[in-house]
């Protein structure tokens, strides 16, 4: 299982749990939410989630360092401002809000089993892998910050 280590790009795999949570909403019952309810807490989830997406991108951006996922070995800095503050991974912290606010739309229990999966291959396949480059490329300085912060919130 290794051989998925910083493979799949965190968008693909964003997108394709997001279309399963919409195809097992279609094939499982629903829960009896009131669309309103539902509607505000999704708002709220994807809000705050695409906020720290784009939050994270500008930070790595206006930081001249990379934010591809695949490629953690290019990066040239270590970036702890920002919304790296509160999460070393607000990026798919930001991806499972979205995910969880699609499942609070979908009014499914297996959405937000489906939205568990998401951040356990994240931190399996994704963060983890992440996490050993930078703290060869990075040393003690990446160290600290991650004894520091949280890896998602």
């Amino acid at each position: 299982m290794s051989g998925l280590e910083l493979k799949v790009p965190p968008d693909v795999v964003w997108l394709a749990v997001g279309v399963i949570m919409w195809l097992a909403s279609k094939l499982t019952p629903g829960l009896a939410v009131t669309l309103l309810l539902r509607r505000l807490v999704a708002a709220a989830c994807v809000v705050v989630g695409v906020g720290l997406i784009v939050g994270a991108r500008v930070v790595l951006d206006r930081a001249h360092t990379t934010w591809h996922p695949t490629e953690p070995e290019c990066t040239t800095i270590l970036v702890s401002g920002g919304v790296f503050r509160f999460s070393r991974n607000p990026t798919y912290l930001g991806m499972l809000l979205v995910l969880v606010g699609w499942g609070v739309v979908l009014a499914n229990p297996l959405a937000f089993v489906l939205s568990a999966v998401f951040a356990l291959w994240m931190s399996r396949f994704q963060i983890r892998p992440e996490e050993r480059v930078l703290s060869v490329l990075l040393g003690q300085e990446y160290r600290d910050y991650a004894s520091g912060v949280r890896r998602w919130v």
